[in-house]
């Protein structure tokens, strides 16, 4: 009688245990009001406006971890005194990095400091995240399409999500691509837009009208190409091409050049000294040899200080060779996940070495090796990684394009979208697109461009959703439709939060009102934008 009273008790508690569990952890639904997919910041912040909301969401993110660039080294925020310019999650986000210092404003912060504040965003929202599952690019198997709209994602791992609404937040553009969405890669030509920056620009050019920050970022000595000096038959050195008829504001498929935003440090109990890597090869590193021995003696690094003990520094690039690795990169954006692998590996490579040749070779300027070699990786940054980052710096991918294409006519004011879901301020950048010899026989760079806007400006909803008779549920906040010039401007991490929150309140607009992306009414999002504190006009 006893035994059976305490199976009885037994039988009790698991249930009361199991009632309660499912109250804490309910089933997933068996489709979500919005499935997000990416790997960038603006994938959080997107997550956490759709789940405050009280929509039924779950981030598929093809990463190990949240946050994107903003919490893989890009510690130097883009921007540049413009603080006002954005408001809602992405305000949050800056404001919790200042907190983390005891500050009220913060530029420039750790890596491992942002991802901490996004994990605690996403854990104090309750958002559903998934790691590690990248999406199925096999043709007709990772996108399930019902007409102009997608059902469902299915992920290498074989998981199904199936979404009424989907948002594609990835700094790549596999979503939007795999759903049949208009897209482009590379540089408009001038005569595309009317854009008088757009498309090849030189760097020999002179005065350089798309470049407004004097000889930074460019050859100022003349240097031989050839692996033999003056040979030009022994052939080009790495990463420099030979182009004949390279005229200004051409276009072509090429892209800016990415790098690693590595975080480096000169505190001995945290420095990993730089090593040379397996597989280095001087002759990658001897156009930035050769560039200092023709009298280039700048040190070829913009150097950001971050917040904390004050020993940390963002390691960007800067003047002609630097931690770039232009050309490289050019078919990374529709490349298969294993060839994106080799590229970032490349970069890696790359990258150590031009570290290690700065602090060690001999044909450096010793106060370049004396500067340099006082640096190491951070033990306590990518603690898993060795302190390499974990995400190659994708400047620029796919571009989708819609019935809005934001130019340099947005960007300078000349024009202004009446249906604005953010604000961009930053210059319109690009970093160097390819190296290429010269009619006179010499290494030049060309793509680089800086021109600031004279104020902020609006961006369209219309170009963070597909054309009218496309994709009825997507929406698209990091690869927006834009030009190579205007994208330049738009493609800073507080500018994709920004876009990405207005995207999520725009899913549900569409949501509540049963209605496509396209056909949501911009008086009623403008005041649920406002309502989440977006800033919509300068």
């Amino acid at each position: 009688m006893k035994s059976r009273w305490l199976s009885s008790l037994l039988l009790l508690a698991l249930l009361v245990t199991a009632t309660r569990a499912a109250a804490a952890d309910p089933a997933p639904p068996a489709v979500y009001d919005l499935v997000i997919y990416g790997d960038s910041s603006g994938a959080v912040t997107a997550a956490i406006a759709a789940q405050r909301e009280g929509r039924s969401v779950i981030l598929v993110n093809p990463t190990g971890f949240p946050g994107g660039m903003s919490a893989s080294g890009l510690g130097a925020s883009d921007f540049l005194g413009k603080r006002n310019t954005f408001g809602g999650i992405a305000s949050e986000f800056y404001d919790a990095i200042a907190a983390a210092y005891g500050e009220k404003y913060i530029r420039s912060f750790e890596p491992h400091v942002g991802l901490r504040v996004f994990e605690k965003m996403l854990t104090d929202a309750g958002v559903t995240v998934v790691y590690r599952d990248p999406l199925d690019r096999t043709p007709g198997r990772g996108v399930t399409m019902s007409g102009q709209r997608i059902t469902a994602i299915t992920t290498l791992s074989g998981k199904t999500y199936r979404g009424r609404m989907f948002i594609d937040a990835s700094y790549v553009g596999d979503l939007l691509a795999a759903a049949g969405v208009t897209y482009t890669v590379g540089r408009e030509a001038e005569s595309k837009y009317g854009e008088t920056i757009a498309g090849v620009r030189r760097g020999d050019t002179q005065p350089r009208v798309h470049y407004t920050q004097r000889d930074k970022d460019h050859f100022i000595k003349d240097v031989d190409p050839y692996v033999r000096p003056g040979d030009p038959t022994s052939g080009l050195l790495p990463y420099v091409f030979r182009i004949e008829g390279l005229t200004n504001g051409q276009g072509d498929r090429k892209i800016q050049a990415y790098n690693y935003r590595v975080c480096l440090t000169t505190d001995a109990a945290l420095r990993i000294p730089l090593e040379k890597p397996a597989g280095y090869r001087e002759i990658d590193h001897e156009l930035l040899l050769r560039n200092f021995e023709a009298g280039d003696d700048r040190l070829p690094a913009l150097i950001e200080p971050l917040a904390g003990p004050g020993s940390k520094v963002d390691w960007n690039n800067m003047h002609a060779v630097g931690s770039d690795l232009p050309g490289a990169n050019w078919d990374y954006p529709e490349a298969s996940y294993e060839r994106r692998r080799e590229i970032e590996h490349e970069h890696e490579i790359y990258i150590r070495g031009f570290l290690w040749t700065l602090a060690h070779s001999p044909r450096v300027p010793e106060a370049i090796r004396r500067k340099v070699s006082a640096y190491g990786l951070s033990k306590d940054e990518f603690t898993d990684n060795g302190g390499w980052p974990w995400m190659i710096y994708i400047r620029e991918a796919r571009r989708m394009v819609s019935d809005y294409v934001m130019t340099q006519h947005d960007c300078e004011g000349k024009r202004s979208a009446p249906d604005p879901v953010g604000l961009g301020s930053f210059g319109m950048d690009s970093h160097v697109v390819q190296h290429f010899v010269t009619e006179r026989g010499f290494a030049i760079s060309d793509g680089v461009i800086w021109r600031v806007p004279p104020k902020p400006y609006g961006i369209s909803y219309r170009s963070i959703i597909p054309r009218k008779g496309e994709c009825e549920n997507l929406l698209s906040p990091i690869c927006v439709s834009a030009s190579h010039v205007a994208h330049g401007s738009i493609r800073m991490e507080p500018v994709f939060m920004a876009l990405a929150h207005s995207a999520a309140i725009a899913a549900g607009a569409a949501l509540d009102k049963n209605t496509s992306v396209q056909d949501v009414a911009y008086p009623l999002l403008r005041e649920r934008l406002l309502a989440g504190k977006q800033v919509l006009s300068p």
